[in-house]
């Protein structure tokens, strides 16, 4: 499902299914773009043992990510995500032989990035995929991110600056009340467009009024743009709401932290302290753990009341598994050697020969004169 590419066309594929896997669920940060996101107390989340895995412009300025993937075009995006091996990349193989952004490189040769290939015939019963399948193509960042974390071997996902909505800007919404237009929380924004037109605010006059931000870092989407966005957006969410119980089969958890989220009304909720709390359940926190003495211990630090433990096989678990080459060694009949005579039974039975030699030993030595 990952692979490489080089320059020449030459792919390599790459084995990172399950590696992220553990004993229990293991945790990630999925973090969007939205303004949301630097309100929330990133100390807490920066800190937190578990990986940040942003999505396109997702967390710029603010910290760097772990893992990285985008859907849009490959220009859209900084030289520096691409070019800094300490992120792990995933693009859509299409892009491998783009140019990475002030520079003369291919996205392929660009360190710790891996390719994927989509899958755009996947329905919502069977999402996410698994095994060596493509990654399903909905056009959608955060779905593409979702499932790799997924085929990584993440299993709870914590979603950061996922908003999935754009809201009209104060001045805006003062204009429509003067219309006895109000804007319901979670609704299209086309929709209340609609609405104020309706109640004859133009749509020219509405584009002076524009949105509220749309991101956390600087950057603006026309008014019609971000019409198409909202709308893409409410699509997104309406599709993981309709996941839920393909997601919940396959044992991966979606929890929101962003404040007033769409995916809030349909998946649990919490705050960053609340998230972070629970990943150091399992993790430990490492604010906490203390290195003196640890090079000295030698006793065993099983977790108290553990009980007695002991390794054991699986019941009707087949022998060790041999080698096709030893197996066929043993199959083969063993060739029978002749048994070397012992020098006891040498002694009792005597060959012809030894009884020659014997005999010769026993004459008498006879001097002879010439």
């Amino acid at each position: 499902m990952f692979f490489r590419r080089a320059t020449d066309g030459t792919r390599q594929q790459i084995s990172l299914e399950n590696l992220y896997a553990g004993p229990t669920s293991t945790a990630c940060w999925i973090i969007g773009g939205g303004p949301s996101l630097a309100r929330l107390d990133l100390d807490r989340l920066v800190n937190a043992p578990a990986p940040r895995f942003t999505i396109n412009l997702a967390g710029s300025g603010l910290f760097r990510p772990h893992f990285w993937t985008s859907y849009d075009p490959t220009a859209r995006f900084h030289r520096s995500i691409y070019l800094d091996p300490s992120v792990t990349k995933f693009v859509h193989s299409g892009r491998a032989m783009d140019l990475v952004p002030e520079t003369t490189f291919k996205v392929c040769e660009c360190p710790a990035l891996y390719l994927i290939e989509r899958e755009t015939q996947r329905g919502f019963h069977d999402f996410p995929g698994a095994g060596p399948e493509p990654v399903t193509d909905w056009q959608d960042s955060l779905i593409q991110a979702i499932e790799i974390a997924y085929r990584l071997g993440f299993r709870q996902l914590y979603l950061a600056g996922c908003e999935m909505v754009i809201r009209p800007s104060p001045p805006l919404l003062r204009e429509a009340r003067r219309r006895k237009v109000f804007w319901i929380p979670g609704e299209l924004l086309g929709d209340f467009v609609r609405r104020c037109e309706q109640a004859g605010l133009s749509r020219a006059e509405m584009e002076k009024f524009s949105t509220q931000s749309q991101y956390h870092f600087d950057e603006k989407k026309s008014f019609v743009a971000a019409l198409q966005t909202d709308a893409h957006y409410f699509r997104i969410a309406q599709t993981l709401r309709l996941c839920r119980r393909s997601m919940a089969l396959a044992g991966l958890q979606l929890t929101s932290v962003t404040p007033r989220s769409r995916l809030n009304a349909h998946f649990p909720v919490m705050t960053v302290a609340q998230a972070c709390r629970q990943i150091e359940k399992v993790t430990g926190n490492p604010r906490r753990e203390q290195t003196h003495g640890r090079y000295s211990q030698t006793m065993d630090r099983r977790p108290a009341n553990s009980g007695p433990m002991r390794d054991v096989s699986p019941h009707f678990w087949p022998a060790k598994q041999r080698s096709p080459a030893m197996a066929a060694q043993q199959q083969q009949p063993e060739k029978r050697q002749p048994d070397k005579p012992s020098p006891q039974s040498s002694r009792q039975n005597p060959s012809p020969r030894q009884k020659l030699q014997r005999a010769l030993e026993e004459l008498p030595e006879v001097a002879v004169r010439l």
